[in-house]
Formats: structure tokens, C-alpha cells, sequence
């Protein structure tokens, strides 16, 4: 499951923003076998001054939270190319924006995670292959 936390400003997105930034982030782990249904996006909105950076105000900031549990990136240069991959990703929503950005990954691990109280099946499997044609769990 990769789970993203968009921590933003009320005046940052609409709801039609919200959506087609959603469905951006679905189509990214989609691309390499995930199913859909995996991917949760929450757009978590701070009043100006509930939300800081450096102690002042952050209107018109973004701080992205990524959680990954359904896959873990190897090596170092592995894991600058999904850095920068994840960028591109956000900053074709806060750039054209004027959005201030910045972003973290968390891996967390695959041992700790459930769905619909079944153990996921191992990534790039047939019977995670089953769930993304499906768009839902499935005993395997």
C-alpha cells in the first residue's frame, strides 16, 4: 500500500484538483503491477496558521508524507531515481500552482500490513496480479 499524506493550505487544491492529483499518484504505482485499490491519498487541509515551517506561516506549502508498505525500493541509486520520479509526480500538481513542496518516504514493513484481513500477496506474484485485475482482495 502506498499511502500519501498531503498536508496543505485551504486555498491549495480543489476538488477536482484533489482528484486528478490522486489519480496521478494511482496511475504512478499502477504503471508497475500494483493493484489500484492499494493506493490511498489523503489530502489533510491546516488552517494558515496551524501549519509552520521555519516557525511562520506556511500558506501556500506542501508537506507530502509517502508511505510504502506494499513495495520496499533497494539500493541507493534506486532509491534517488523513485525520489526523483516522486517529484515529478508532485511537482506537476504544486509547481504550476506556485506550491511549495517537499516530500519523505517511510518504507514500512510488509509483515506489518493487512487487507481486509488477508495477508497481501508477495509483489510482482500472480496472485497480486489477480488482486489489480480484480481491484480487490481475494483469498490466495
Amino acid at each position: 500500500m502506498p499511502l500519501w499524506t498531503i498536508h496543505h493550505s485551504p486555498d491549495a487544491f480543489t476538488s477536482q484538483h484533489k482528484q486528478a492529483f490522486a489519480r496521478d499518484i494511482t496511475g504512478y504505482y499502477t504503471r508497475i503491477g500494483l493493484p489500484a485499490f492499494y493506493v490511498v491519498v489523503v489530502f489533510d487541509e491546516h488552517a494558515p496558521d496551524s501549519m509552520l515551517i521555519g516557525g511562520e506561516p506556511a500558506s501556500g506549502a506542501l508537506r507530502v508524507v509517502i508511505e510504502h508498505i506494499a513495495i520496499h525500493l533497494g539500493g541507493s541509486e534506486e532509491m534517488k531515481g523513485a525520489a526523483r520520479s516522486l517529484d515529478a509526480v508532485i511537482a506537476k500538481h504544486a509547481a504550476p500552482r506556485g506550491l511549495y513542496y517537499e516530500f519523505h518516504v517511510d518504507e514500512t514493513p510488509r509483515e506489518l500490513w493487512m487487507v481486509d484481513g488477508l495477508e497481501p500477496p508477495p509483489f510482482g506474484s500472480r496472485a497480486e496480479a489477480v488482486w489489480a485485475a480484480r481491484n480487490s482482495p481475494a483469498p490466495w
